[in-house]
């Protein structure tokens, strides 16, 4: 078996393979360590927007939080000991990028290319390579143009001093507000380019007291029943968000009142304060963003960019503001997660190209028709505006396992969503996003270009986790394993014997 990335997701069934039993898989990570966007992301000032003990893995408890949202050194060192702990690194794989995949019909086999190479066949593929690990960035004229130093906010140049110099920030999203509290107060002007301005509310974040970590550290219930209590206060937000969004307003006026505080200048209250409905877009929390605003060294320009020079950015006005550093906090392709990856399931049908010509759609975002035994972590639809993300994992990775145990007790050697049902899932999927906040008149990352909500899940997150808790064989076609299957590589081998077995097979010329 193989699992696509270290993230959240990937080791998240690493771990989950390991606790049931498993030997025989192998974790790919492009990168140089594990983490995900907890590795890529170390701009100033990263952190979570959702509190630290529900940000972690429910059989991991950490009692040793330091603030109530943790920074992103902490949620990289969170994983590195989850890695430790359940002794998954012997299955990671580093610097092993996955190029592409390629269902074998004949063998009931994956044949995985990594760094452009055929390197490893499995049975079952998971792919947990998440949606926010394709830096985005403006389709503005000129970005090759910028003599100085300029990178994504996801791809962090420590190595570029920005005291004392000119800078322009490109984006008002998540990043941006955390970046701009920790880089206004030493640069010597700083130029903030936004297209729309954002909701942001008040964060209730302090430190965690050493009293509080003893007594979590002690006592796990009241840690449990701390998360418990978390969990739910939170998804109190899905009335607002999905049944009532005239609720909604009264966050707006909290919204408003957390400007007025921060920020006197009226014409600069103006550019800061959104005119769409709060919740459309992501809603963001700070403490530092709007002071940081009212910095005599800080400029807010409106209207976005319209292009970058040698010296300088464009606004939409075609002024040129001359800089010494650009940077872009820009998101992330979510709507092309896979780039140039080729995933090639049956009769020939490419999942990249499947996915741009119809939008990303998923059963339950976790399966694909037409792609057997390929399974989806964080995949389309199952994205969350007001809870945690490892909840949602979690319940994708229980699903996962149970169609391995069904798999395994039927002996079947593939499984493949019915065309019907992940029809008509995503029918009563797109019917209640309908009515929803997220479809109250903005632009955002949730939309792809048709309009339609592929990001994020209708409902209480406690609603997936029930639709996913049984593997309905009912909605797959499946195949019994073969034969000719059976010859493939020895089951509960150490680490991945049996992908390396089938990849010297490969190698040498014989069919897998």
């Amino acid at each position: 078996m193989l699992v696509i990335g270290a993230g959240f997701a990937g080791l998240g069934m690493a771990i989950a393979l390991k606790r049931a039993g498993e030997r025989d898989f192998v974790v790919l990570e492009k990168g140089d360590g594990v983490g995900g966007t907890w590795r890529e992301n170390t701009y100033p000032g990263c952190a979570c927007d959702v509190q630290s003990h529900l940000y972690s893995f429910s059989f991991a408890p950490n009692p040793e939080w330091s603030r109530m949202y943790a920074p992103q050194p902490e949620i990289r060192a969170y994983l590195d000991r989850c890695v430790q702990r359940y002794g998954i690194g012997p299955h990671i794989r580093l610097r092993a990028d996955v190029t592409g995949g390629r269902f074998d019909e004949r063998s009931q086999r994956w044949l995985v290319e990594v760094n452009g190479q055929l390197r490893y066949s499995a049975r079952v593929v998971v792919a947990g390579f998440g949606a926010l690990s394709r830096p985005e960035l403006p389709a503005v004229p000129g970005l090759e143009s910028f003599r100085g130093p300029s990178f994504h906010s996801a791809q962090w140049r420590h190595d570029v001093p920005l005291a004392g110099r000119r800078v322009a920030l490109v984006g008002t999203g998540a990043s941006a507000i955390q970046i701009v509290p920790r880089i206004a107060p030493q640069v010597a002007r700083l130029k903030l380019f936004q297209r729309t301005p954002p909701w942001v509310l008040p964060k209730p974040d302090r430190r965690i007291t050493r009293l509080e970590q003893r007594l979590f550290a002690r006592h796990p219930a009241l840690q449990r029943a701390y998360r418990s209590l978390i969990y739910w206060r939170l998804e109190t937000r899905v009335l607002g968000f999905t049944l009532h969004p005239r609720v909604m307003k009264g966050l707006e006026l909290l919204g408003r009142a957390h400007i007025r505080r921060a920020i006197s200048d009226p014409q600069l209250r103006a550019k800061v304060t959104p005119s769409f409905m709060i919740g459309c877009k992501r809603i963001l929390m700070d403490n530092d963003y709007y002071p940081a605003l009212a910095r005599d060294n800080v400029e807010v320009i409106t209207g976005g960019v319209a292009g970058v020079t040698e010296r300088g950015v464009l606004d939409s006005q075609g002024a040129e503001h001359e800089v010494d550093v650009i940077i872009y906090a820009t998101g992330f392709r979510v709507h092309d997660p896979l780039g140039a990856m080729r995933i090639v399931g049956r009769d020939g049908l490419e999942l990249g190209s499947l996915w741009r010509e119809r939008g990303l759609e998923a059963y339950l975002g976790t399966t694909v028709a037409g792609f057997p035994n390929l399974f989806i972590l964080i995949g389309p639809n199952t994205g969350l505006g007001h809870s945690s993300m490892i909840y949602m994992i979690e319940s994708q990775v229980r699903y996962v396992l149970e169609a391995l145990r069904t798999m395994r007790s039927r002996g079947l050697g593939a499984v493949d969503v019915r065309s019907e049902a992940q029809r008509r899932f995503n029918e009563r999927l797109q019917t209640k996003l309908r009515g929803t906040v997220w479809s109250s008149g903005c632009s955002s990352w949730y939309l792809d270009a048709s309009g339609r909500n592929r990001t994020l899940w209708p409902g209480f997150t406690f609603s997936f986790r029930r639709a996913t808790r049984r593997f309905r064989l009912e909605d797959y076609e499946r195949q019994p394993l073969r034969a000719r299957a059976l010859a493939g590589p020895p089951q509960g081998g150490e680490c991945d014997q049996g992908a390396r077995v089938e990849m010297q097979r490969a190698a040498a010329g014989e069919p897998v």
